[in-house]
Parts: C-alpha cells; sequence; structure tokens
C-alpha cells in the first residue's frame, strides 16, 4: 500500500451563507492553504479535519491500493484527484496524490 500525499489547496468561505443559514460555531475549520499531509494508506493523518476525511478518504484508499485516473482522464498526473471536503459554508479543495513509497 502506498502512502498518500494530501495537500490543502484553496479554502473558500460563503460568509452570506453562513449569515442567512448556520449557528455561530468556534473554529469550524482550521485548515490552512498549504499545509500537506500524508496518510499512511488508508489511516487518517493526525490532525486532520473528521469531516473532510470522511469526504475523501475512499479517494484516498483507492490511490493508497494502486488505483490510478479516478476522473478518466481529467487530471495530468493519473495517480491524484482534487477533491473537496462537504462543508457547503467553508469547502477546502485537496489535492491527493499516491507517492511511491509504500507503507
Amino acid at each position: 500500500m502506498k502512502k498518500v500525499k494530501i495537500t490543502v489547496i484553496r479554502k473558500a468561505r460563503y460568509d452570506d451563507l453562513i449569515e442567512k443559514y448556520e449557528n455561530p460555531i468556534e473554529h469550524a475549520c482550521d485548515m490552512e492553504e498549504g499545509t500537506v499531509y500524508i496518510a499512511n494508506g488508508w489511516e487518517k493523518p493526525d490532525n486532520f479535519c473528521d469531516s473532510a476525511w470522511e469526504t475523501i478518504s475512499p479517494f484516498v484508499m483507492t490511490l493508497a491500493h494502486g488505483g490510478e485516473d479516478i476522473y478518466d482522464g481529467w487530471m495530468k498526473n493519473k495517480k491524484s484527484a482534487m477533491i473537496s471536503c462537504n462543508d457547503g459554508f467553508r469547502p477546502v479543495s485537496f489535492y491527493i496524490e499516491a507517492l511511491e513509497e509504500e507503507v
């Protein structure tokens, strides 16, 4: 099984939706653009958002087990994917890529 590099690429914030629909939350998302995590196969990296992990973990598992071309040719690197978490107020985009290094 391969290690998978997870890079926080972009963090959006929709203040209009937050104001209209969300109850106040402290520390709703602590992800920072440019942060890199390494997943040892299917294991969630330390300090990685639980909700984001639920969204991206199936793709991480696929890449960790040697899967490729998840999007049928969309990605320049066949051993990668661009996945966003499921937070509709503060979606975070992650670039995930399989490393050659084994767990």
